[in-house]
């Protein structure tokens, strides 16, 4: 029987060596040990934090398997296999299940916006070629097609397709795809971790939780286990200044920076990409100091 995925999941950066030519497999089972130490949910590699379309192939079979086999179990590990081909997404989701899998992660095309019979398709019939669960990847600004609540619908007529990550900033769809869809579809929000478990999301896909897996676990306990508004609107309060700084276009910029001064080297990011600037690399230390993830003589 497939595991039931709920909670925060860690959407996790890929560690690079010093030079950025080389996946730092020792650094990445290190940080799942950490992650899940600190009790987070479950783990998400080669999703857009991950920077998976700057990896080949054998990279990201190799982070895929590193994931898996470090996790043991422990939590659940989706794989992100979204390609522009529907052939190559199902290649990618077969192997993430033969690697051990428990869930794929897959964002639609992202170049030839489909339309929503062409969306259809493709999830049917990567959904016929696995054996495992779908989070289907709704992030508009990073697909270009807008996967709105009507077509979440009727993508939840697929077998395999249980799963949501809503990627925008409207909140009110998860109240939309869960009145529509009802028990087909589990919802994880992507950006707005608080404000959708009120409205019912299940799960959180979490960028900042690279950095804060045991507060961001406690945020969605606190509020879908607990309904502990005064707790957890405290400690979202608390931990918005970091969520910040992960979100928008530097989320994997400012999340490796971060990591490297918490003692967590990960390299940097692949190009096109940048470091994080000098400018606001010094802003987010002070940050990271007045939360406490940095001693004060490391800062």
């Amino acid at each position: 029987m497939a595991k039931q995925f709920r909670g925060t999941y860690t959407v996790l950066i890929t560690p690079f060596a010093a030079d950025g030519n080389q996946v730092d497999h020792r650094a990445l089972a290190e940080l799942v040990q950490w992650q899940i130490a600190q009790g987070i949910h479950g783990l998400i590699p080669l999703g857009s934090t991950g920077e998976f379309l700057s990896l080949s192939d054998e990279e990201t079979e190799a982070v895929a398997r590193t994931v898996i086999q470090t996790a043991r179990g422990r939590v659940p590990v989706l794989i992100g296999t979204g390609a522009e081909s529907t052939n190559e997404s199902i290649r990618l989701s077969r192997r993430a299940e033969r690697c051990g899998a428990d869930g794929v992660m897959i964002i639609p095309p992202f170049y030839s916006t489909p339309t929503e019979d062409e969306l259809f398709e493709h999830y049917r019939r990567i959904g016929e070629a696995i054996g495992i669960p779908i989070m289907i990847y709704n992030n508009p600004a990073t697909a270009n097609v807008d996967m709105v609540p009507q077509t979440v619908k009727r993508l939840s007529a697929i077998d395999n397709v249980r799963y949501i990550k809503e990627s925008t900033l409207e909140v009110t769809r998860v109240r939309d795809i869960i009145e529509l869809c009802g028990e087909r579809m589990t919802v994880f929000a992507g950006i707005l971790g608080y404000e959708s478990f009120w409205l019912g999301a299940q799960g959180w896909v979490a960028v900042c939780s690279n950095l804060l897996p045991a507060e961001s676990a406690e945020l969605f306990t606190l509020v879908a286990d607990e309904r502990n508004q005064p707790a957890a609107l405290a400690l979202y309060r608390r931990i918005l200044p970091i969520v910040r700084w992960v979100g928008g276009h530097r989320y994997v910029s400012a999340t490796k920076a971060a990591l490297a001064m918490m003692g967590r080297p990960v390299g940097d990011p692949r190009p096109p990409r940048l470091p994080l600037p000098a400018a606001e690399r010094e802003a987010l230390r002070r940050d990271l100091l007045a939360f406490g993830l940095l001693k004060p003589a490391a800062a």
